[in-house]
């Protein structure tokens, strides 16, 4: 048998003339390009959005600190370039689900590897791998834990086939007037962050609600006592970001009114507190500054520090969004000190009035961003297991595929890397079935159609730019994906055109070459704050577990969160195994960390996520957690 270096001849020219794609050039992507390439493979294309910034440095080893603030494509490109200057790489500093990278753009390639951060952008690459039958390899990182999947369609099930479990959320009375855990605090001051200095959000309110049901209390016997919230701040009961405007951003009437007016409002509510501990108002002239020593992140501030912080951090945003010009918005980034000093000094003083251990800046920065810590290592074997699955993949045997998953721990069998038989496509999926089809109960009064398109068909099922017509033998266009056709139908219920119990809309995304059936059941019982329930394996819901087991999703991402699906390699190239059969990826048991107990293989997250489910109840519920890479 002919070798060219370790490859087999025929091999060896397949990867030298295949034409591949990878998708995102961070942690995963910079071992996987340098993989690559000294491999053999010559024709790659590289795609990112994202720009270097200092935090990628100690682990995306094709970056410098003078490549701070360019193109991470480009910069990789250049970079591997010179250790392999024969290889034609092209780079795009762009999003991959940008209209440009259509389905035709996808059959360009012999095979497409996944090294991304988000939910949204890889059920993205999913659709368009699957309308351009092109092969997928996922991937995902989380900490020490990673994964590595095959996915094509007909063959294997599809990013999408098992329903992921959405981020964790808490109720608006809970962030907004009764937190009990430093997390509560941290989403609240990320939630004040965007009524101050960004995109107003009705759902992100940060002022005591009065609508609270648990508070139940009468406002005309408490009149008296909340006018005492009135007294510094001159406040009026308006939205957070007008009254801002009002005192120019003054520092010192903020933090009087949110941690002193506000908190003495909420005391009114006398029920909230029968039972829990009251907070104490806050004084900006605290003297309160417990000593702290250790690095300057790892710092726990005292209230005066954390005063001094805000009222800084305030001033700092305040002329950044000045200097935007009116009606200019800023955008929250962990990345961003003024930010993240901001958010750090809000969230550390809510805490402080709620009786709570206050937190570290690198400790918020960690719950903020959702971050788990990445490391190089994980991300150097998963992308070592990426190029073995393409090796198997260009020499014709798919089949012989795996899904593989990279433990903390060897388990009982000493095994760090346990492979499982790829699933087959499930019949019941919305996105991969011949005839993808979801049934929707909503209140048809009531539901609008912007909110059928964004809430709805973009943010649930993934959709970029849908089409909807309503089958009512008139063929009556309700969205349009072109700009300006369709929105004056955008603030009208659904009910004006018709739409009611056991109406039928076809969904089509020509981007994604997709088209969904959407089956339409009226309901006016819905829960309180529910606006619409998928009915059946819902995309947002994670599937009933075959043993009583909560899943835990491992995501391989950045702050936006989201899920990864990919495959691995045969026992020989790589793993330390047995050579006893493999169980298929969804029935496959791992061993939970530093114990016996076996933790049992799930769907994959949604954004990077590593499929795996837990016996045990995670400790701090963290299940939404999203790592660096």
């Amino acid at each position: 048998m002919a070798l060219v270096g370790s490859l087999r001849k025929e091999l060896s020219e397949s990867v030298s003339s295949c034409r591949v794609l990878v998708v995102g050039a961070g942690g995963i992507g910079c071992e996987l390009l340098k993989n690559l390439v000294l491999t053999g493979f010559n024709n790659i294309d590289v795609i990112d959005l994202d720009t270097i910034d200092v935090s990628n440095l100690n682990r995306q080893f094709l970056f410098q600190k003078k490549h701070v603030g360019k193109s991470k494509a480009q910069v990789a490109k250049e970079s591997v370039l010179q250790f392999c200057p024969k290889a034609n790489i092209t780079a795009y500093h762009d999003s991959i689900m940008n209209p440009d990278y259509n389905v035709e753009f996808f059959r360009n390639f012999m095979l497409v590897m996944n090294a991304l951060d988000n939910r949204a952008a890889r059920n993205h690459v999913n659709r368009m791998c699957l309308a351009a039958d092109i092969p997928l390899i996922e991937s995902g990182t989380a900490g020490y834990l990673g994964q590595v999947t095959v996915i094509k369609k007909g063959l294997t099930e599809c990013y999408e086939c098992q329903p992921k479990p959405t981020q964790k959320t808490f109720p608006g009375c809970t962030i907004r007037n009764t937190p009990s855990e430093p997390i509560h605090c941290i989403v609240w001051a990320k939630y004040l962050y965007n009524q101050l200095f960004g995109e107003e959000d009705a759902d992100q309110e940060v002022s005591p609600d009065t609508a609270d049901p648990e508070a139940a209390w009468e406002p005309a016997e408490t009149a008296a006592r909340a006018g005492a919230s009135n007294e510094d701040g001159d406040i009026k009961r308006v939205s957070t970001k007008d009254w801002a405007k009002s005192t120019g951003y003054d520092p010192v009437k903020l933090f009087n009114k949110l941690f002193k007016d506000d908190i003495k409002y909420l005391l009114t509510m006398d029920k909230l507190w029968r039972k829990r501990k009251a907070p104490v108002p806050q004084s900006s002239e605290s003297q309160v500054e417990p000593s702290s020593a250790g690095l300057k992140d790892q710092q726990v501030l005292g209230v005066k520090s954390c005063s001094q912080l805000f009222s800084r951090s305030v001033e700092i945003l305040r002329e950044q969004l000045a200097g935007k010009g009116d009606g200019a918005e800023l955008v929250w980034d962990k990345d961003d000190p003024p930010a993240m000093d901001f958010v750090t000094a809000a969230a550390n003083l809510r805490m402080h009035i709620f009786s709570m251990n206050m937190k570290s800046r690198f400790d918020v920065k960690s719950m903020a961003g959702n971050i788990i810590p990445a490391i190089a290592t994980t991300n150097a074997v998963i992308a070592g297991l990426i190029v073995l699955e393409s090796l198997k993949i260009l020499s014709g045997t798919i089949e012989q595929c795996k899904t593989i998953f990279l433990n903390k721990q060897p388990n009982p069998r000493k095994k760090l890397l346990v492979p499982c038989a790829l699933d087959p496509p499930n019949p019941n999926c919305y996105v991969c079935t011949s005839k993808p089809e979801v049934t929707v109960k909503l209140n048809v009064h009531k539901v609008l159609v912007l909110s059928l398109q964004d809430k709805i068909l973009k943010e649930t099922f993934g959709m970029v730019a849908p089409d909807v017509q309503i089958e009512d033998g008139k063929g009556t266009i309700l969205i349009s994906s072109e700009e300006g056709e369709t929105e004056g139908n955008n603030n009208k219920n659904l009910s004006e055109f018709g739409i009611r119990h056991g109406s039928r809309l076809q969904v089509d995304d020509f981007l994604q070459d997709y088209t969904l059936l959407v089956n339409i059941i009226h309901c006016e019982d819905l829960e309180k704050d529910v606006e619409f329930e998928v009915v059946g394996d819902a995309p947002d819901k994670a599937p009933q577990p075959s043993v009583s087991e909560p899943a835990k999703s491992i995501t391989n991402g950045s702050d936006e969160a989201q899920p990864s699906t990919s495959k691995a390699s045969e026992q020989d190239d790589v793993m330390i195994v047995d050579s006893d059969e493999e169980p298929s990826s969804s029935t496959a048991d791992l061993p939970s960390e530093g114990s016996g107990q076996k933790r049992k293989l799930e769907e994959p997250e949604a954004e990077g996520s590593v499929k795996r489910k837990r016996l045990e109840q995670p400790a701090d519920g963290d299940d939404d957690i999203i790592a660096l890479d």
